[in-house]
């Protein structure tokens, strides 16, 4: 029989602190730093325990997500390389042409949006498809809030919450959910698609309703443009996605995932970025040039997962590996609150589906991206100490609402970026998001219900 000592009546207290402070759109990051001082503090009943702990429990974390932040580090200085030298553009351009009316425009528009972010991220994304693609689309009279729209709930809703390339979402809750990555990318499969047919569709639908009554408009477009690319930005244009789908390939034929799909990927984009920056004004150049790219692309990593560093350092003290590195416990604090709630509490599937959403939910008010994800990691791990349930797909619900929330759609500081790119304001934007990305959570919050 489990008993909970005062350690684990802190560490509660402490979470739910935490929770009333996302509720009220305040970081944790200072929190965290105190929660961890105090948990450790209570555990070596030392003051110099507690200060090692701070430390130690950043050491971690910083261990456990390095992989992540070292891989979209590289795919970002990558972008930058392919930026300078115009192979971007010439990657995406073509779609363009098949952009003759309003409709076609807006799923044309989201899918570049999804298959650029599923590859080198979001943030970059806004910026190489709103200066590229965006203008072409708004030919076609399209209104500039629903080309807004199409690329926030494509790239910062679908490509992010599933995070299937890159892996960045996936590594964070997985960690924190104490599972393989593999395995709970296999298990958010069905809920991901879910969230994005309905979304996707409700979305769609609200569309066409709005653009109804518009006068069509006539699309032409030169056929050739007036400036010649340059041979080698060509060739860089062709090499990049073909490279990328060779990775898939790899992938699927040997089975790689988890870290081994990481390294695939990060290898690839630091082989891009050398070559993209060696064809663009020579070798020598490129000495100076690299370096540069990698400092644009580690700077946006750091900046990233700081945060996050911090809010897992904290949330890792409940997982037995975190708890042994930096407390020297054998057992986990949220283990033991599982199996304690499993003892004592009856508590059943769907409450336990419902409080999953609503961490996300509330881990994702403060809009700052990935800053939730070990916490909807770590309850998923406490409720499955509890009840007989899939682990890995009630975390990849928790990941699916953050990211919708906090990557994201429904906060209006967290549409910033596309927002400014498209000249709206943040609240508009969000307006029109609610309806669909709302009814993406309830179908998708329905059949975890049904599947966990």
């Amino acid at each position: 029989m489990v008993t909970l000592s005062y350690l684990h009546i802190l560490y509660i207290a402490l979470i739910l602190v935490m929770l009333v402070l996302m509720a009220f759109r305040k970081s944790i990051v200072l929190p965290c730093v105190a929660g961890i001082l105090i948990i450790g503090l209570a555990a070596s009943q030392s003051a110099i325990g507690g200060i090692q702990a701070l430390f130690n429990a950043l050491v971690w974390s910083g261990g456990e997500f390095w992989g992540v932040i070292a891989v979209i580090s590289l795919v970002v200085a990558m972008s930058k390389a392919l930026s300078a030298l115009g192979a971007d553009a010439l990657m995406i351009r073509p779609f363009s042409r098949y952009m003759k009316s309003r409709s076609v425009t807006f799923l044309l528009l989201g899918f570049v949006m999804f298959a650029v972010s599923i590859c080198i991220w979001p943030s970059p994304a806004v910026a190489l498809v709103g200066a590229v693609i965006l203008p072409l689309a708004l030919e076609t009279g399209i209104p500039v809030v629903w080309a807004a729209v199409a690329m926030n709930l494509f790239g910062h809703g679908m490509a992010l919450s599933g995070d299937f390339f890159v892996q960045g979402a996936p590594t964070i809750t997985a960690k924190a959910a104490d599972t393989t990555v593999g395995a709970l990318m296999r298990e958010s499969v069905v809920l991901w698609a879910v969230m994005a047919v309905v979304t996707a569709t409700v979305a769609f639908i609200m569309f066409r309703r709005d653009v109804k009554g518009l006068p069509p408009v006539k699309v032409e477009r030169a056929a050739v443009s007036a400036e010649k690319p340059q041979p080698a930005a060509v060739a860089i244009a062709i090499a990049t996605p073909v490279a990328f789908l060779l990775d898939v390939i790899f992938m699927l034929s040997f089975k790689l995932q988890g870290g081994d799909a990481t390294a695939l990927v990060g290898g690839t984009a630091l082989l891009i970025l050398v070559a993209a920056t060696c064809v663009n004004g020579g070798v020598m150049k490129a000495f100076d040039k690299v370096i540069e790219h990698l400092k644009a692309g580690f700077g946006f990593g750091i900046d990233i997962f700081t945060p996050v560093i911090f809010i897992g350092g904290f949330f890792f003290l409940g997982g037995a590996d975190g708890a042994k590195a930096v407390l020297g416990s054998d057992t986990g604090i949220m283990n033991d609150i599982g199996l304690y709630l499993a003892q004592n509490v009856p508590i059943s599937r769907v409450p336990v589906v419902i409080a999953e959403a609503l961490a996300g939910f509330v881990t994702g008010l403060d809009g700052s991206g990935f800053s939730g994800l070990p916490i909807v990691g770590a309850t998923a791990a406490t409720f499955a100490q509890a009840l007989p349930i899939n682990k890995e797909m009630l975390a990849a619900l928790g990941q699916i609402v953050t990211i919708w929330v906090d990557g994201g759609t429904l906060i209006p500081w967290a549409v910033i970026p596309v927002a400014a790119i498209c000249g709206v304001r943040p609240e508009e934007l969000v307006r029109k998001n609610l309806l669909p990305v709302c009814s993406g959570l309830a179908a998708t919050i329905l059949v975890a219900c049904i599947l966990v």
